[in-house]
């Protein structure tokens, strides 16, 4: 079971990204005050993108803190990595990497009760922000991918507050087996588990989506 301490909290508003005037919230910055967390996400918390981010399934996301050393040893340039956020996370923590959690896994953080969704897809919008060709790239192949948390119960939530887990449902889906047979490319033959994942309610419905397209072309 994981109990671990939130050690940054973080919100971000929509900015201007790249010069053709695509926004973005990716930027994020620590708030030491309590903030509600809502079925939506965090107050003052916005996204720029509401098709792609945002959403019940994708309240809140976290990046492990310990990721941040292979990411820095990879681009030893960048000022971003210094800090957490980079990545555009809320909840910045150890103990919380993907081999670690679960999908479906059940955590009371301060006056909130906060479920894991789904690992994090990445997207264009890492590389731009990194200024390298090959983030994302990077995340498929190593899994580094961060995750996602829907809200079962709206409170307030702070910086210091600790994740006390309250259930773990699916102790066979680990994030890091859920992305690699979604994201990473690792679902050739496995039309059983991905059938598996398409009927299940507690992963987010694109990624249930996904998980049935993903089905219906394998031949096994």
């Amino acid at each position: 079971m994981i109990s671990t301490r939130l050690d940054q909290l973080m919100i971000g508003t929509p900015q201007k990204f790249r010069d053709d005037g695509a926004m973005s919230a990716i930027a994020k910055h620590p708030v030491e005050d309590a903030l509600i967390l809502g079925l939506e996400g965090l107050a003052g918390n916005q996204v720029a993108d509401p098709l792609h981010h945002g959403g019940r399934d994708k309240a809140v996301h976290l990046y492990p803190a310990e990721h941040y050393g292979f990411w820095r040893d990879k681009y030893p340039d960048l000022h971003l990595l210094e800090q957490p956020g980079a990545f555009g996370e809320n909840f910045s923590c150890t103990g919380m990497t993907e081999d670690r959690l679960c999908l479906g896994d059940i955590f009371r953080l301060g006056e909130a009760l906060i479920q894991c969704s789904h690992a994090r897809k990445p997207c264009w919008k890492l590389n731009h922000r990194f200024g390298k060709p090959d983030v994302l790239k990077t995340v498929v192949k190593t899994g580094k991918s961060g995750s996602y948390f829907r809200v079962l119960e709206t409170g307030k939530v702070q910086a210091g507050d600790l994740f006390f887990q309250q259930e773990r449902p699916l102790p066979d889906w680990p994030l890091d087996r859920l992305f690699d047979l979604i994201i990473g490319g690792q679902h050739k033959g496995r039309s059983a588990e991905l059938r598996i994942l398409a009927e299940n309610p507690l992963l987010a419905e694109n990624w249930r989506q996904r998980a049935q397209q993903l089905a219906e072309t394998q031949t096994d």
